[in-house]
């Protein structure tokens, strides 16, 4: 019988209640059993729009008591980004599994900080990459693993919005919630690279930082130990196409738009017809990336083969020598 993953959110947010309809999408011993919130308020009334799909959800006034909540096995940090790092730590340090929202911290050094406090306290974590555990992806990887291009060399891909409307007090135009597009839309062509194209070496980028301090509109060219070289692309001035196209040298994978939530690709070889393969994902999306924690989980796993901490601490680094060459400071890296 599989054995039942007791799961505690950390947070109210959108992200929250999307992640909260996955686990109701993924019926095999995944519960959502409470909420937490700094504002009682907001977790009960979280916890009260929530009864239908999770009768048993029950609310938290603050992270402490959450975590310390004893039928909670795993947390959710689905915060803002400068927030991750200390939710995190305090999961950790109760003894919680925790898969923590993408982008994993602001900076390397926290990332790191999480992943040896883990490691002390032996507990699972895994950075919350949602996309990598779409049908569609997964299924494109096994094509690169299979060497159905031949060797991956390039990854092209782009995610950017036209949020010129919003506020200059809204969040992503906040350095000191990590805002800016790197963190929030560029991570997503950033690890797609990684996991496609395989590890990176070295990165060059250029971007339009605006009036509050955050990257604007950020574009990246990646090196990769293999010799490939990546492009990606990421905006709060424009929106994009959301493509991917990864090139190799004996073909090319078209993966459907909007890349980061595909519901398929399209194999290009030469000399052959292109194949096209449809591969929807359940619901959001988000319950693929819950299966596999709770399999993680069953398995006694400390971290996911997927999207393993070695990768995200990496992938962090990056981030800061993107940040670094734009010259994007948070208010944390400065003293406030």
């Amino acid at each position: 019988m599989t054995r039942t993953i007791g799961w505690g959110l950390l947070g109210t947010g959108g992200i929250c209640r999307a992640f909260a309809e996955a686990l109701a999408d993924e019926p095999r011993g995944a519960t959502l059993v409470a909420v937490g919130s700094r504002d009682g308020a907001r977790a009960q009334a979280f916890a009260d729009a929530e009864r239908a799909r999770h009768p048993q959800v029950r609310a938290h006034a603050s992270y402490e008591s959450l975590v310390a909540d004893p039928q909670v096995e795993l947390v959710y940090v689905g915060t803002p980004h400068a927030d991750h790092a200390a939710s995190a730590r305090l999961a950790l340090a109760a003894g919680k599994a925790v898969l923590c929202e993408k982008a994993f911290t602001l900076t390397r050094a926290e990332a790191e900080s999480l992943v040896a406090l883990a490691h002390k306290q032996r507990v699972f974590l895994m950075e919350a990459m949602w996309t990598r555990f779409l049908p569609a992806i997964a299924a494109v990887r096994r094509l690169v693993d299979e060497g159905a291009i031949g060797e991956p060399l390039t990854l092209q891909a782009d995610f950017g919005f036209d949020c010129s409307e919003l506020p200059a007090t809204h969040r992503v135009l906040d350095p000191a919630l990590g805002g800016g597009a790197l963190l929030d839309l560029g991570i997503y062509p950033l690890s797609l690279a990684s996991f496609l194209v395989g590890p990176i070496t070295g990165v060059h980028a250029q971007a339009e930082v605006g009036p509050t301090g955050v990257d604007l509109h950020t574009a990246f060219m990646l090196s990769h130990a293999n010799g490939g070289l990546s492009q990606g692309l990421c905006s709060l001035r424009s929106t994009t196409p959301w493509r991917a196209l990864l090139l190799g040298t004996a073909g090319r994978i078209e993966i459907d738009s909007p890349f980061f939530h595909a519901g398929g690709f399209t194999l290009h070889r030469p000399g052959q017809p292109p194949s096209t393969q449809s591969l929807p994902h359940v619901g959001n999306g988000y319950a693929h990336q819950v299966a596999h924690v709770n399999e993680c989980l069953r398995e006694g796993r400390l971290e996911s083969p997927v999207m393993p901490l070695d990768e995200s601490v990496a992938l962090m680094g990056w981030m800061d020598a993107i940040r670094t060459q734009v010259g994007v400071r948070y208010p944390q890296e400065i003293g406030g």
